[in-house]
């Protein structure tokens, strides 16, 4: 929403990600955006393999011609909208509070050092998911603090530094993007910061529900490991993760059989550009409580 006095309001560009599988969803999404004060908010809804259409007037869109997955998708987003600050949200998230975007860009401004706020995400039923929680403790939702990871079904990240990492590894075309972006972020020196008293909205729902879900989970998770980790610390973090997964999915042998080949995808294939994070940056999130072995 921009009003009169939109040049001394935080700047924000929605990134809204649809395949125009989910019209009831998309609306009720831009709904929320178009319901929020206090910002000057650009809105742009990407049809990732879809033209944009039957969505309202007064929004801009752009159709890409083929799907080319969420974190691709959201770059050329990112690169296509205006704002200081980026937000990407899922079309089936919704925001019911007009007030959420304006109260996570001031967090920006009273801590220059933040790259980026994620909310508080739960259900239509005030259910949230382990998941959403970016750290090991999950059972205090409600308190802010430094994240470990990101719940990329609604965030916003500061233009500077989503640029200056290098944005989302598009290759990796879903699952586990969140992960390369915090790591990337705080080996840059930002701080990844969870809003626990600020409150947006996904339906609780499976991810495995994707029919490329065991693979790419297990391919990227290789790919984020060899791309960010010192080399020292891949075979630890795979190993743990071997290791849970199996416990995860004892009684679900094909699936197990599904991920264990896109764990070895993973290592056969091109991960994209290594740049491990520095040894001070394993430490400093150490010390957070946080260190990046799982």
């Amino acid at each position: 929403m921009t009003t009169p006095a939109a040049s001394a309001l935080p700047s924000i560009g929605a990134v809204v990600l649809s395949q125009g599988t989910r019209m009831a969803e998309l609306i009720r999404c831009l709904d929320g955006l178009r319901s929020q004060v206090g910002i000057d908010l650009d809105i742009l809804v990407v049809g990732n393999g879809w033209v944009p259409e039957g969505i309202g007037d007064g929004l801009r869109t752009l159709a890409l011609a083929e799907n080319l997955g969420i974190p691709e998708g959201r770059n050329v987003g990112a690169a296509a909208v205006r704002g200081e600050l980026i937000c990407f949200i899922d079309d089936d998230a919704w925001i019911d509070d007009p007030h959420l975007l304006a109260r996570m860009a001031h967090a920006f401004t009273l801590r220059p050092e933040i790259g980026s706020v994620q909310p508080h995400v739960c259900d239509e039923h005030g259910t949230t998911m382990r998941r959403w929680v970016p750290r090991w403790r999950t059972s205090d939702p409600d308190r802010p603090g430094p994240g470990f990871t990101i719940a990329e079904c609604i965030f916003v990240v500061r233009r500077e530094a989503f640029d200056g990492v290098g944005g989302w590894p598009g290759h990796f075309f879903y699952g586990h993007e969140g992960i390369d972006l915090t790591w990337r972020l705080w080996d840059a020196g930002w701080e990844v910061f969870y809003a626990g008293n600020l409150t947006a909205h996904h339906p609780a729902t499976s991810p495995a529900r994707h029919a490329v879900f065991y693979r790419h989970n297990a391919r990227n998770r290789v790919w984020v490991a060899r791309r960010n980790l010192p080399a020292a610390i891949v075979p630890v973090y795979l190993a743990a993760w071997i290791l849970i997964t199996i416990v995860r999915l004892a009684r679900e042998p094909r699936a197990l059989v599904t991920w264990g080949r896109g764990f070895v995808e993973g290592w056969r294939t091109y991960p994209g550009q290594r740049r491990p994070m520095s040894w001070s940056t394993v430490r400093h999130l150490a010390r957070l409580g946080h260190p990046p072995i799982v």
